[in-house]
């Protein structure tokens, strides 16, 4: 609620609770501090976790959780667990990293630092996945029953209906685009007697410009005055999705076909090869999946990245993470975006609080590792390659539910957002709807 991160969901429906996604909070302080507080339900309570999908802000918080007691099962689609299997070790690994490197150069306040979690705790909470498929019911915990469907957000996202007590209700979780050019659209949903549905986008329509055209433009007037261009990004979906946009760029020389690209994210490189796993859930042909893979130089070892930071000839560099809240892609920009001829693209949402959000506010230095870096560098962004789709995509697919719910809850949106998109649903729709504050709790009863 009040943001985009953090998603959390508690059902209860007598001594049964369920937890719908179970995200970190990212972005301003006071909302990361929430990642430190203890939750308002005890952990080991929990009958059990659903998530909608693995990116961090809905699956980050897991491995803290089991290790401050829970033991339920948690439940997804089959791509989800195999995302998560890349995502959340790699997030222990990188708390544990950060937190070495602040008591090495001292910039922390704490003393010492410490992780959230470690690598550990994250493989732990893996051996509590129990995958099921999609469109077939379960019982995650007595008196609750659930059924999962594609949302076309990423690999294995999913809309959750819960039936409880004779309820239906529906989380949407994030709602991918009904014409992306990997993702296959969202699954129709046809009733939910109450829904919970995500606004990210609820204030704002996609550009309709074509975003291979903007990307060429960008890297074209960047290559032209010798400098690179550093792509913060996420590592699951929206790091793929570049990748096949440089690959058919190249392919039809709107960008030089020699321009070396590098794809500095190990995590990214192994959820790229997930592509070729899941194929119905993705509209691209086996060629396509490897043309995508092999456009770019992966770069795995540290020494590797290392190296890219002493390189000052044209090139672009994808790195996560795509807030530019963490991750390798924190050591490039450090070392190049103080000179004026390289280029910072962003391609998708920056949640406020972020140092992404604050270098497309304009900021003049950003604070990484406990310093401050020069921006000198051009800023720009790639406004329409997002896959949460904007409000009028959202609109569309609330239009195949063929019997309104008696109320909608607007979350996952920043505030402006949030309100927007209970307007746009009372005036097209016509729809009760609300957006919920922190910690609400609503019967439905």
């Amino acid at each position: 609620t009040g943001t985009v991160t953090g998603s959390k969901y508690l059902v209860t429906e007598g001594d049964a609770k369920v937890l719908v996604d179970c995200g970190l909070f990212q972005g301003y302080k006071q909302l990361r501090l929430r990642n430190w507080a203890p939750l308002p339900v005890a952990p080991a309570s929990l009958s059990a976790v659903l998530l909608t999908h693995a990116h961090l802000d809905h699956s980050g918080y897991l491995p803290l959780l089991v290790k401050q007691g829970f033991a339920g099962k948690v439940q997804c689609s089959k791509a989800t667990y195999e995302l998560c299997k890349i995502l959340l070790p790699d997030s222990g690994r990188l708390q544990e990293e950060e937190a070495k490197y602040a008591n090495r150069h001292g910039f922390s306040k704490h003393n010492p630092a410490l992780p959230l979690y470690s690598e550990d705790d994250a493989h732990r909470s893996l051996r509590l996945f129990a995958p099921v498929p999609f469109d077939r019911d379960f019982v995650p915990a007595p008196g609750v029953r659930a059924r999962l469907a594609s949302s076309g957000h990423i690999l294995g996202s999913s809309f959750v209906t819960l039936v409880v007590g004779g309820q239906t209700v529906v989380f949407s979780g994030d709602i991918g685009r009904l014409h992306d050019v990997i993702m296959r659209a969202p699954e129709s949903i046809d009733a939910a007697d109450y829904l919970v549905v995500e606004s990210t986008y609820g204030d704002r329509r996609h550009d309709p410009t074509d975003p291979g055209v903007a990307l060429a433009a960008v890297i074209n007037r960047t290559v032209a005055r010798g400098g690179l261009v550093i792509v913060p990004a996420f590592a699951v979906g929206r790091a793929q999705t570049l990748l096949y946009y440089l690959y058919l760029l190249k392919s039809a020389g709107t960008i030089s076909p020699v321009l070396p690209i590098f794809l500095n994210s190990p995590m990214a490189t192994d959820v790229t090869s997930l592509y070729h796993r899941f194929r119905t859930l993705h509209r691209l042909t086996s060629e396509q999946c490897d043309a995508m893979c092999k456009v770019a130089r992966m770069v795995n070892t540290p020494d590797e990245s290392r190296a890219l930071n002493s390189k000052h000839f044209p090139m672009v560099i994808i790195s996560a993470s795509g807030m530019a809240t963490g991750g390798r892609v924190l050591h490039h920009l450090k070392a190049f975006a103080p000179d004026p001829r390289n280029t910072i693209l962003f391609s998708g949402f920056q949640a406020g609080g972020t140092r992404g959000a604050a270098l497309l506010q304009g900021a003049k230095e950003i604070k990484i590792h406990g310093q401050y870096v020069p921006v000198h560098a051009e800023v720009a962004a790639l406004h329409n390659l997002s896959a949460h789709a904007d409000y009028v995509e959202i609109l569309e697919w609330l239009g195949h539910f063929k019997r309104k719910p008696r109320r909608t809850f607007i979350t996952h949106g920043e505030p402006a957002a949030a309100d927007a998109l209970r307007r746009h649903i009372a005036e097209t729709l016509g729809w009760d709807s609300q957006v919920p504050d922190y910690l609400e709790t609503v019967d439905l009863a």
